[in-house]
């Protein structure tokens, strides 16, 4: 019923938009030609013939408003586009006024894309008030099934209400009256699925680990005769995952474990920030870099720079910059020695810098080259990744994105020498968990929160 009348709306919003087009370029009553109802026409068939293949009219339920959006424009450009071809074809384009097509495409898609926009917003307060939801029973161990149920929680909005758990967990075996988040508790699968059937549950949610496979296969055959969605999330905490997305692989559907993710247009905003910051920063900071340069000179002698290769996105090799912070020395090949308390190395300038971090300024350098970003994992010495990349797992997964001047550790508080490795642990974990919540307002929380807190450490030294 919502579909039909969605689609009879957008077929109306085609007309509406020829209408008022042809009134805004003539000021005359409405009287369309023959070309221009042709081609309104045209764009009425199309819109309901090829917005249902772009996935217009599935349920936005759960999904992100942008890229449905997005979804709905680009239909409705194909859409234009092939009335074009159309009226080229029947050598109707000579009859059309320019100005009136252009008016009429503008307005047509305004009124499709705002509709939806508005009808989405509405439903998602709707759902927020607890109306318009879909019932959930979620199949899985409880750390995993905890898990989900906060991130219900967290999006009301979407409109999906939890009802039960299974626990598929062997020490659940004849365990009665659980319960984990106020829900009941179940652990016989005929009880189970006498629950959803009873209580007409829309959705089952395997939340499984991928080893599983015997037991999603006892559910979908419990729920075979049953018009119950059957949804798997798997369990894939033990895996330090990066782009954990199911994409398209030769029209195979592919779950990328450890797989570099494709730029989209969600990185953009990242990718113009970190030049525009990089410049501003570099212009802003210029007197700043006079008087450090000047400094260094001073206080020992050497370069005003100290250039260290490091990894960057994928592994690849760059050198980064800093303002030397220590007196000239030599090391033996393949060994990094930490900066340390009351270092002898390290000059009194130089000391004031790596506590307030102005010995990272340079890197903006290496930002504005595309070599880091103003938000990342730190990049650690080449001979530090030798050592850890063996004692601490998912070490290396932090080299799938760009390395950052600051990062979610380092505002933290997990800066500076790293002596132990249970440090190196927990800055790794901060890093993946910045991996895979990565958003843009997470980049500009990371960087506001460094402005007024994260450049004065007591671990840097």
């Amino acid at each position: 019923m919502f579909r039909n009348t969605a689609r009879c709306l957008d077929a109306l919003f085609v007309i509406a938009g020829g209408l008022l087009a042809h009134g805004m370029r003539f000021s005359t009553p409405i009287a369309l030609s023959d070309t221009e109802r042709l081609l309104i026409a045209f764009n009425c068939v199309l819109v309901l013939l090829m917005f249902p293949g772009f996935g217009v009219y599935e349920t936005w339920r759960g999904k992100a408003l942008p890229s449905m959006l997005l979804r709905v424009a680009a239909a409705w450009l194909v859409v234009v586009a092939t009335a074009l071809v159309l009226a080229f074809t029947l050598h109707r384009m000579d009859a059309v006024s320019r100005l009136w097509f252009g008016y009429s495409t503008l307005i047509s898609g305004a009124l499709i894309i705002l509709t939806k926009c508005l009808v989405h917003v509405g439903l998602r307060s709707v759902r927020r008030r607890g109306m318009n939801f879909r019932t959930v029973a979620i199949v899985g161990a409880p750390g995993f099934s905890r898990t989900l149920l906060a991130h219900l929680d967290r999006a009301p909005q979407a409109g999906f209400k939890p009802v039960c758990v299974f626990d598929t967990s062997i020490e659940a075996a004849g365990t009665y009256g659980a319960r984990l988040n106020r829900l009941p508790v179940l652990t016989d699968l005929k009880a189970f699925a006498a629950k959803v059937r009873e209580e007409h549950v829309n959705e089952v949610w395997l939340a499984l680990p991928l080893s599983e496979e015997h037991t999603i296969y006892r559910f979908t055959r419990t729920f075979k005769h049953d018009f119950v969605n059957l949804r798997f999330i798997p369990d894939v905490r033990s895996l330090s995952l990066f782009n954990h997305a199911l994409v398209d692989v030769v029209g195979l559907p592919t779950l990328n474990l450890n797989a570099t993710p494709i730029s989209s247009p969600q990185m953009w905003p990242k990718l113009i920030f970190d030049r525009l910051f990089a410049a501003a920063a570099l212009l802003a900071l210029a007197p700043v870099f006079v008087a450090l340069a000047i400094g260094i000179k001073l206080s020992s002698p050497g370069p005003v720079f100290f250039r260290q290769t490091r990894k960057g996105v994928d592994g690849q090799p760059f050198a980064i910059y800093k303002f030397r912070s220590m007196t000239v020395h030599h090391e033996a090949h393949g060994q990094v020695t930490q900066a340390a308390r009351n270092d002898a190395r390290i000059t009194k300038l130089g000391g004031f810098m790596r506590r307030t971090s102005l010995d990272e300024l340079p890197q903006f350098l290496n930002v504005l080259l595309g070599q880091m970003s103003v938000v990342g994992p730190r990049p650690h010495a080449v001979e530090h990744d030798d050592l850890y990349k063996d004692q601490v797992y998912g070490y290396m997964n932090r080299y799938r994105i760009k390395p950052g001047i600051t990062g979610w550790a380092q505002v933290n508080g997990y800066r500076g020498a790293t002596t132990k490795v249970e440090k190196m642990e927990t800055r790794v974990k901060f890093d993946l968990f910045y991996i895979h919540n990565w958003s843009f307002w997470f980049d500009m929380k990371i960087v506001f929160i460094t402005i007024f807190k994260g450049f004065v450490g007591r671990n840097a030294f």
